[in-house]
């Protein structure tokens, strides 16, 4: 309320007091520190300029704050992911529309043949994290996570899984 009056003190002891659980809250779910960042500041900024959207006959302050952060940073999550796909088909598009040549379609295809043989010669452990990581593009700390496997221990893994790979692959060419 002191904030909707103009108050600046009351804004900044607000961002003292609250910036860190909304910042640890933004960041479980963008996995990004600049990008919680970002979100944020915009959330204050929002506080500041539309903090008469708060009505503590509704709740608290801090749960305001904590689901007007939460939705920010969905939101961000979103715009990325559709940012990625757009990226993404535009990539195919452009692909498809300089047209392939054959003999480097067979070759990619003989490369990429050889390549998931190997990945099956490699034990589960090495195998899976590296598909993880190049295939579906998730970082070493989202393997961990998902994995439930500590992050120095998934590192380890994809390093020594690569290190067989890139010696079968060379052996067998």
């Amino acid at each position: 309320m002191r904030i909707a009056a103009g108050e600046t003190a009351a804004f900044e002891e607000l961002f003292t007091d609250q910036s860190r659980i909304l910042m640890a809250v933004i960041v479980r779910i963008v996995k990004s520190r600049s990008l919680a960042e970002e979100v944020l500041q915009e959330c204050f900024t929002e506080v500041w300029t539309r903090c008469s959207g708060f009505d503590p006959a509704r709740g608290t302050g801090r749960a305001w704050l904590i689901t007007l952060c939460r939705r920010r940073a969905i939101d961000c999550v979103r715009s990325v992911q559709s940012q990625q796909d757009r990226d993404l088909a535009d990539g195919l598009r452009s692909t498809a529309a300089t047209g392939d040549d054959v003999e480097q379609t067979v070759i990619d295809r003989a490369e990429s043949d050889r390549t998931v043989s190997a990945l099956k010669g490699l034990p589960e452990d090495q195998s899976r994290p590296i598909v993880m990581a190049f295939y579906q593009g998730l970082t070493h700390a989202q393997i961990s996570q998902t994995l439930k496997v500590p992050l120095g221990t998934i590192k380890s893994r994809i390093r020594d899984g690569m290190k067989k790979l890139r010696e079968e692959l060379e052996a067998s060419r």
